[in-house]
């Protein structure tokens, strides 16, 4: 037998192999999502099966996710308001055979958030657009606005958050002058004697429990390879439930909400935004599998990496390499992501324990 029969005997096998270890297929296209967000994953892999690329899959998808308001709380309009009762945007895409990004973050009267993303992408040289600018730039570029993006359901959790004193929230190392601010530091010049902060100076991390579960904030992550096997990953997220005004989380932060190389494959990950984003975890599961690593090694590593320094953190990541072999990892809670390839009747939910 000829060495060329012998060499894609044994490709073809070790796909066999590694597609059977992670329950994954071979072959294009698929869909990948954080997240039981079946409706989500129904319209991207509409979209990816008729033949579009990985970017309309995945603005498909998210989209879908934003006017369905996938879980209820964080997704779309309508849900995780901050302080001030106000719900904002973040969303990112990411184009893995250009390698190029558009997001947008703190997105004000706009609900589209992966399509405005997507314009700021195909439409300027810029990466990411921010608050009040971003808005103005999605109105003129088309999208509908502006509009209120809260709903009846925000208003009431947001009210109900006043009322138990503005707790929990994301300050520390301050004195409110009431239960729900205004807030100011709990020294003069936030240093000890020594010249060290208060703050932190044992390296004490405090615990966020009370601030990240399954209904406190969500993301949808979606990573798609389309039949020309290109790849593409997108974000789509309202924040952290009463985040003080002006945050930005991961979600629009390549490398680390998502990230996809059209030669590795694609990341997508949900949680602990403010400590994930330190670690890039996307960022890191694709160099790992671009390095050899299994998609399930490569999401195990990347959430040990960042449990190690927070042992309280809550977080997933799911990854999906070339060959269509997917897996996730998490801490801190249960997470469940869902999949669309062509050996299924529907798409399907895959549950990963802590």
């Amino acid at each position: 037998m000829s060495t060329i029969k012998l060499l894609f005997l044994f490709t073809f096998f070790s796909s066999l192999i590694l597609g059977y270890e992670d329950g994954i297929s071979g072959k294009y296209p698929i869909v990948v999502s954080t997240w039981p967000f079946v409706e989500a994953v129904r319209a991207a892999w509409r979209a990816v099966d008729a033949g579009f690329s990985a970017v309309d899959a995945v603005v498909e998808g998210c989209s879908a996710c934003e006017d369905l308001r996938c879980d209820g709380t964080g997704v779309g309009p309508g849900g995780s308001p901050d302080e001030n009762g106000e719900t904002t945007i973040d969303a990112l895409i990411m184009n893995g055979v250009t390698m190029e990004i558009g997001a947008v973050a703190a997105m004000r009267y706009v609900k589209d958030g992966i399509r405005a993303a997507r314009l700021v992408m195909e439409h300027t040289k810029h990466s990411l657009l921010v608050g009040e600018k971003a808005s103005a730039f999605a109105i003129a570029m088309g999208l509908p606005g502006p509009s209120n993006l809260s709903s009846t359901e925000s208003i009431e959790m947001w009210n109900k958050w006043k009322e138990n004193g503005c707790q929990p929230n994301f300050w520390k190392n301050v004195i409110p002058l009431n239960g729900c601010g205004p807030y100011h530091p709990k020294s003069a010049n936030g240093f000890s004697e020594g010249g060290y902060s208060k703050a932190n100076l044992m390296g004490v991390i405090e615990s966020r429990s009370s601030h990240f579960g399954l209904h406190s904030h969500d993301t949808i992550s979606m990573a798609v390879i389309d039949k020309m096997g290109h790849v593409a990953v997108g974000t789509s997220t309202n924040g952290a439930t009463f985040k003080i005004p002006g945050r930005v989380g991961d979600g629009p932060i390549a490398g680390s909400s998502s990230y996809a190389d059209d030669g590795v494959g694609a990341c997508g990950a949900t949680g602990d935004g403010d400590i994930m984003m330190r670690f890039l975890p996307c960022y890191q599961v694709v160099e790992s599998m671009r390095l050899g690593m299994e998609p399930k090694l490569a999401a195990k590593d990347a959430i040990s990496r960042i449990a190690r320094k927070f042992p309280d953190f809550v977080g997933a990541v799911v990854a999906v390499n070339k060959n269509g072999v997917h897996a996730g990892a998490c801490h801190g809670w249960t997470f469940q992501y869902s999949v669309r390839t062509l050996e299924m009747e529907d798409v399907e939910v895959f549950t990963v324990l802590p």
